[in-house]
């Protein structure tokens, strides 16, 4: 398997990810008790705030995968199913260069 493709998609998503923290930073303080507004205006604001922190979540998640996929290109074992031992699919890891299972066992877990 030509890994150096699939850690070059890796390496630009680590990038993108990490760009765009630092461009978006976390809006923690409310500006609810100050500002002048109705419950709507309030909640709306509120509700941003919890959709940036599950971006940011997820936006980690996504990055320990990456950092999990790079690894495993490093020792070899990059685009084998961790749960099956399988290889998984090309078309999969075009995809989702950093799963760690194939779509077999992902179906599994959804199940």
């Amino acid at each position: 398997m030509n890994v150096s493709g699939y850690k070059d998609a890796l390496l630009r998503k680590r990038a993108e990810i990490l760009s765009e923290g630092s461009a978006k930073p976390l809006q923690t303080t409310m500006d609810n008790n100050t500002r002048q507004g109705d419950l709507a205006d309030q909640a709306s604001g509120t509700n941003e705030v919890h959709i940036q922190l599950k971006l940011k979540q997820t936006d980690a998640k996504i990055l320990q995968a990456i950092e999990e996929a790079l690894y495993r290109i490093e020792k070899g074992t990059f685009g084998e199913c961790r749960d099956c031992g399988e290889e998984i699919a090309p078309p999969r890891l075009n995809a989702i260069p950093w799963t760690r299972v194939c779509i077999s066992c992902k179906e599994k877990q959804s199940a």
